[in-house]
């Protein structure tokens, strides 16, 4: 299966957008379709390192850098209305803004925001496998070998 049938299947909220580009003849202004962005986002991920999971990874990644710029269903707020708001009470109304950076310096904290970036993680936990040296092993000079 390809990315689009994948993102078809596991977005069904971007299920206005076009697959392909459609330029309106009357204005000349373009609505970009889903395989503009598919190819926009394709070269943030290796399809080596992904293998398989490749077409699903890049239907994910699009679905939530699509999500994370506005698009989609909005029908509660959209993402950016949500970040900025982090609580509100209604008697005497209090709201409180989001200022602290302190959940933002994870490197991978964008994708925690939309339940695509959380399966993007998942598919890239599974494929692309960390290196961890405990120090187990002999290491070159060392004399305790």
């Amino acid at each position: 299966m390809d990315a689009l049938a994948i993102f078809r299947m596991v977005a069904e909220e971007f299920s206005y957008m076009p697959d392909e580009d459609v330029t309106d003849p009357e204005t000349g202004k373009t609505t970009y379709g889903v395989k503009s962005y598919l190819a926009l986002y394709a070269d943030q991920i290796s399809e080596r390192r992904f293998g398989k999971s490749y077409q699903k990874a890049l239907a994910c990644l699009t679905a939530h850098k699509l999500k994370m710029n506005g698009y989609g269903n909005a029908e509660n707020g959209g993402i950016a209305d949500s970040l900025r708001v982090s609580s509100y009470s209604e008697g005497e109304t209090s709201v409180t803004y989001a200022t602290s950076q302190q959940q933002n310096l994870q490197a991978d904290a964008e994708y925690a925001l939309t339940v695509y970036g959380l399966e993007f993680l998942t598919l890239r936990r599974n494929a692309v496998i960390p290196i961890l040296s405990a120090g187990e092993g002999g290491i070159y000079g060392n004399p305790y070998q």
